[in-house]
């Protein structure tokens, strides 16, 4: 397992924005090595990462092992996540490529212009209302999800997820055997860290508990609901293990001990 001896993220690697900035959107794409479909919302996904537009995830799923090629990310729980989605917008839209922006608004993951316009739409939003600070010191991950007067209607949940920002795939097999895709920020296992109730709230846990052993970034996200239903996505944050980042603005506001 790799490790830092000391990372601080307010925001997503790459974001253009200035330090400390919250992101403005989460994506989240349901993908399937299986799909042949799937390589270009893929590519687009990496690009957005790589562009720091977004704050992206990818979210390999399992549903379609049975043609010809079994996925190598795919996590059953990435699946049900897709599925509480649908159940939550009631449309029971669950295919492949599928993108999730901030946790509502769902689109053909290989549509550009779709996508694009999601996106935009959670830009004229503004940046998420919840702020984050994420640490990973001494063997632990440390969240302080910061003081916020954004109601979480029925409540919010805290989740941290292990990543691989960049993993390269040989597919072998089914209908994209031959083809060589590159995932961005790929989900490894999923951790409820607590619930959120709008207060400045601390949380800490053993990086192993976390981390995986192909895991080279942490992710974490305030999203309203519970994990069988996902709501809005209240605010985010993304440390690559072993680089540092400036401290957010809710760094410097722990340190005076004010909210």
């Amino acid at each position: 397992m790799r490790r830092s001896s000391l990372v601080f993220a307010g925001c997503l690697f790459a974001l253009p924005a200035g330090a400390g900035e919250a992101p403005r959107s989460v994506v989240e794409l349901f993908t399937s090595q299986g799909c042949s479909s799937c390589p270009p919302a893929d590519k687009l996904a990496k690009d957005l990462a790589e562009s720091g537009r977004a704050l992206v995830i990818t979210l390999p799923v399992d549903y379609w092992d049975y043609v010809g090629w079994k996925d190598t990310l795919a996590n059953p729980a990435n699946s049900a996540r897709q599925r509480a989605y649908a159940r939550v917008r009631g449309d029971r839209k669950v295919l492949t490529p599928q993108i999730v922006v901030n946790g509502k608004e769902a689109t053909v993951g290989n549509d550009t212009g779709a996508v694009d316009a999601a996106i935009g739409r959670a830009e004229k939003k503004g940046a998420l209302p919840v702020a984050i600070d994420l640490a990973l010191e001494d063997g632990r991950v440390e969240v302080e999800v910061a003081k916020s007067d954004t109601p979480a209607g029925q409540g919010a949940e805290v989740w941290a997820f292990a990543i691989e920002r960049a993993r390269p795939v040989a597919i072998a097999a089914g209908e994209n055997s031959g083809r060589s895709v590159v995932y961005a920020n790929v989900v490894r296992h999923m951790t409820r860290l607590g619930s959120w109730n709008g207060a400045r709230t601390h949380f800490e846990i053993a990086a192993d508990e976390v981390l995986t052993n192909d895991a080279d970034g942490v992710a974490v996200l305030v999203q309203s609901g519970n994990g069988g239903q996902p709501g809005a996505i209240l605010g985010a944050a993304l440390a690559p293990l072993g680089q540092k980042a400036p401290p957010s603005a809710i760094s410097s506001r722990l340190s005076t001990g004010s909210d």
